[in-house]
C-alpha cells in the first residue's frame, strides 16, 4: 500500500515538472516572438520616417524648380541699351550694365520691378525729384546705343524703330475725378557738341519731337512744328524755334488693358501705330526740318501732374529697338 502511494506520488510529481517545462517553453517562445514583433514595428517605423524625408526633398525640389511660362513670368525686355531715372535723389539714375541687377537693386525696386504674376517690368512714380528741363517726376527709361553713354544717338536719315506692348494699370485722379495723364514713350532730340557749341548752350539739350501719351484712357500724340518754316539752319537748332503741333488722339480706348505702341521714324517720315490697326503718319516740312537733330527714344512713366497724392503705375510686358 506504501509503495503504491508512492507510486502515484511520483507519477503526479513527474507530471507536474514535464507541466511547468511546457509552460516554460511557452513562456519563452512567446517573449522570443514579442521581441521579432516589436523589432518588426521598429524596422517599420524607420522605414516610413525615411519614406517621408524623401518625399519633403522630393517636394522641396520641386518647389525650388519652377519654370518660366509656367510657374511665373519674366518680361520680354533687353535693358543692355537703356538706363533709367528715377523719382528720387537728383534724379538719380542708374546705367548699364547695373540696371541689368534692377530686380535686386535697392534702389529700384520700389519704382522698377517686375510683377512675375503677368510677365511686366512695372515702372511706378510719383511727384518728387526731376530733371533740370521739367517740373515732373519720371520713372523712364533712356535708350544708350553705346551702354552707359549719352554720346552716340541717331538721325532719322538713319532711321529707327521702337515697338512695346503695356498698360496703365492703375493712376490717379485730379480734385475733378479726371484721371491724371502720363507719358509712356517718347522721341527727344539732342545737340552734337558742335551745334550746341554754335548756339551758345550749356547742355545738349534739344526739344522732344514726339510724347506718346496716355490721357482720359486713350492714347494721344503730341509733336513739335517750327515757328517759322524759313528759319535758318542755326536759328532751328533753338528750343524756343519749335512749339506744339495740334496732337492726335487714337479714336481706340485702350483703358487699363493691354496695347500695343510702335514707333517707326526714317528721313524725313515718322508713324506712330496703336495695335497695328490705327496709325498717324508724319511727313511734312517740320519732320524734314528736325533731320538736323541727334534723337533717342524713351519709354516709362513720366506722370504729368506736380498735385499731391499723385501716381501712376506703368507695366511693359515687351519693349523692342531696332536701328
Amino acid at each position: 500500500m506504501k509503495l503504491r502511494n508512492s507510486l502515484v506520488i511520483t507519477k503526479h510529481f513527474a507530471i507536474s515538472c514535464l507541466f511547468m517545462s511546457w509552460l516554460s517553453l511557452c513562456f519563452l517562445s512567446c517573449d522570443s516572438s514579442s521581441d521579432e514583433i516589436e523589432s518588426e514595428v521598429e524596422q517599420e517605423v524607420i522605414e516610413e520616417e525615411e519614406i517621408i524625408e524623401d518625399e519633403q526633398e522630393v517636394e522641396e525640389e520641386i518647389e525650388e524648380v519652377k519654370v518660366e511660362g509656367v510657374d511665373y513670368f519674366l518680361p520680354n525686355i533687353d535693358l543692355e541699351n537703356w538706363k533709367v531715372t528715377l523719382p528720387i535723389g537728383s534724379p538719380d539714375e542708374v546705367n548699364p550694365p547695373e540696371i541689368i541687377d534692377y530686380a535686386t537693386d535697392e534702389r529700384l525696386l520700389p519704382f522698377m520691378y517686375n510683377d512675375s504674376t503677368d510677365g511686366a517690368l512695372v515702372f511706378y512714380t510719383s511727384p518728387g525729384s526731376s530733371t533740370a528741363n521739367s517740373s515732373y517726376s519720371r520713372t523712364e527709361l533712356r535708350e544708350q546705343i553705346v551702354p552707359g553713354s549719352n554720346s552716340t544717338n541717331w538721325t532719322f536719315a538713319q532711321g529707327g524703330r521702337m515697338k512695346g506692348t503695356l498698360s496703365v494699370p492703375e493712376i490717379s485722379v485730379d480734385d475733378g475725378g479726371d484721371f491724371h495723364r502720363t507719358l509712356v514713350m517718347q522721341i527727344h532730340g539732342r545737340l552734337t557738341n558742335e551745334q550746341r557749341d554754335l548756339i551758345g548752350e550749356n547742355d545738349n539739350n534739344a526739344p522732344p519731337m514726339l510724347k506718346i501719351y496716355w490721357q482720359k484712357e486713350r492714347v494721344r500724340v503730341l509733336t513739335k512744328k517750327l515757328k517759322d518754316v524759313n528759319a535758318t539752319d542755326e536759328e532751328i537748332l533753338h528750343t524756343d524755334a519749335w512749339e506744339d503741333n495740334e496732337s492726335h488722339t487714337f479714336s481706340e480706348v485702350v483703358g487699363n488693358d493691354k496695347f500695343t505702341l510702335e514707333v517707326v521714324v526714317s528721313e524725313g517720315r515718322m508713324e506712330i501705330v496703336l495695335n497695328d490697326s490705327e496709325s498717324v503718319v508724319y511727313n511734312d516740312i517740320h519732320i524734314e526740318k528736325w533731320g538736323v537733330f541727334e534723337n533717342y527714344f524713351k519709354a516709362g512713366n513720366y506722370l504729368q501732374t506736380i498735385e499731391n497724392n499723385a501716381f501712376a503705375y506703368v507695366k511693359y510686358y515687351e519693349l523692342e529697338v531696332v536701328h
